[in-house]
């Protein structure tokens, strides 16, 4: 984000300093490691001169995608990374992020709200309610087969491309636990139609219902019929 660039830094010279930081000390192989970059997330050599307020919400985007991928790490945890941008420019921040994953053999930690970008970019699942793990599994499997009430509830708000398409909102009654000092409970109970005693007085296990799906309910089976 914007945020994290300094102001008064050139966009060359902030990519150039963390190069400086992790021991590249020769500066004209800084500037071309920097232009190369650049290059890489649909920038031009022209924004190494410019100034962080000079950039598109997209290109700043970009940017911090530069930055991320310029001491070529492994793995890179992208905390919402599209949220704040229009649908058009979100596709594009998508699609080059799974062209470097190709290109670069990347691992990533995608943390976002958006279901449908999770599905579009992710392999694998984890949904998470209060801080803790309630599902976990590979993408296709998850939405094919959703057990956890809460990702239930959060799939069915997600909007349908077909306007004369029935939807069955699963709408959530109740008080949300406290974060801060959440009771050795399920801590979904409070929000749950199926929550029973045992849900309020015991903490229940992360299960492993199916072959690489996981879940966190004490009454999974029966709420599934499965």
């Amino acid at each position: 984000t914007l945020s994290a660039l300094n102001p008064r830094q050139r966009i060359g010279d902030s990519l150039s300093e963390t190069l400086k930081i992790h021991g590249m000390t020769d500066n004209e192989k800084r500037r071309e490691a920097v232009v190369e970059i650049l290059k890489k997330v649909g920038l031009s050599e022209e924004h190494y001169f410019r100034f962080p307020h000079e950039l598109s919400g997209g290109q700043v985007q970009r940017l911090g995608i530069a930055g991320a991928l310029i001491i070529q790490p492994k793995l890179i945890v992208c905390d919402e990374p599209v949220s704040a941008l229009d649908v058009s420019i979100q596709a594009q921040i998508i699609n080059l992020l799974l062209d470097m994953q190709e290109e670069k053999q990347l691992t990533y930690v995608f943390i976002t709200h958006d279901l449908m970008v999770v599905k579009y970019i992710s392999t694998k699942i984890m949904v998470m309610y209060l801080g803790e793990v309630v599902e976990f599994a590979e993408t296709e499997e998850l939405f094919e087969s959703t057990l956890h009430p809460y990702t239930k509830a959060l799939l069915s708000a997600v909007p349908l491309p077909d306007v004369d398409a029935k939807q069955n909102r699963i709408v959530l009654e109740g008080e949300v636990t406290s974060p801060i000092a959440p009771p050795q409970c399920c801590r979904f109970c409070a929000r749950c139609k199926y929550a029973q005693d045992k849900c309020r007085k015991e903490i229940p296990p992360l299960t492993e219902v199916k072959p690489g799906h996981m879940v966190k309910c004490h009454f999974v089976k029966e709420i599934n019929k499965m």
